[in-house]
Order: C-alpha cells, then sequence, then structure tokens
C-alpha cells in the first residue's frame, strides 16, 4: 500500500504459547516479519487456558496501522468471543474483521501476504485459502 498503512493480524488462542508460537513462526517464514504488526491474544489474564475480550480488544489496538485488522482465532469460544466483540461494535478498530482461516496455515498466509503491504480482502483472501493447502 503506498499510504504506509498495514494491515494488522491478531492470533486469538485459548493458548498463550500457542498464540505466541504461532505469531513468532508466521514472523519467521515471512521473513522475519518484523515490520508487520502482529498481535497473539492467547489465555485469560490470570494466564490460563480460554479467551479474554480483554487481552484481544488490547492486541487489535496494539496492531491498528489503519488498513484494518484480521483476527484469526483456533477454536469455539475463542470465534464467539470475537464474534460478540463485534457485535458490540466499539471494543476493536474499526474495519476489523473474523477471518475463516485455519490457524497456523492462515496465520502464515495472512502475514507473509500482509507484509508485501496487501489490502485486508487480500490477506483474508490469502489466509482463507489455506483451507485448500494439501499435506499429500
Amino acid at each position: 500500500m503506498s499510504d504506509g498503512k498495514q494491515v494488522g493480524i491478531v492470533l486469538v488462542s485459548h493458548s498463550a504459547e500457542v498464540a505466541a508460537s504461532v505469531a513468532e513462526l508466521a514472523r519467521g517464514l515471512a521473513g522475519g516479519g518484523t515490520t508487520v504488526p502482529v498481535a497473539p491474544a492467547g489465555g485469560t489474564e490470570g494466564g490460563g487456558l480460554g479467551t479474554s475480550a480483554e487481552l484481544i480488544a488490547a492486541a487489535a489496538a496494539s496492531v491498528d496501522r489503519g488498513a484494518g485488522v484480521a483476527v484469526l482465532t483456533d477454536l469455539g469460544s475463542a470465534v464467539l468471543t470475537v464474534k460478540a466483540l463485534l457485535a458490540e461494535g466499539d471494543e476493536l478498530p474499526e474495519n476489523t474483521r473474523l477471518v475463516d482461516a485455519p490457524f497456523v496455515e492462515g496465520a502464515v498466509a495472512a502475514v507473509v501476504t500482509a507484509a508485501t503491504g496487501a489490502d485486508l480482502p487480500t490477506v483474508e483472501a490469502a489466509a482463507a485459502e489455506a483451507y485448500t493447502y494439501r499435506k499429500i
């Protein structure tokens, strides 16, 4: 994008360690991707397993660079928590989208694509396309 804005990525997992590890993997496979704003939002405030609306909202705010925020989730209640935040309308940055994509492969595709300066629909499409990746 020529305007200097960049898509931010939030990775929501029930585990802080899983979210942080997937963020690290995606950044590494994007060539370091230090310029891509990626934030893990895993677990609860107390460090347990689960999801936290507060951690998700804070992560989204931290990666918002004006081009939208793509949120990828791992399991059921993570999806429900993000949907609830989107429905509230004022907890997440404008132009935040819940992306329907596999967590690990989708995160890598989203970060690699965002690193090229792509817009939010392109980042979302790249992440969703990860559903078609074949292993054999």
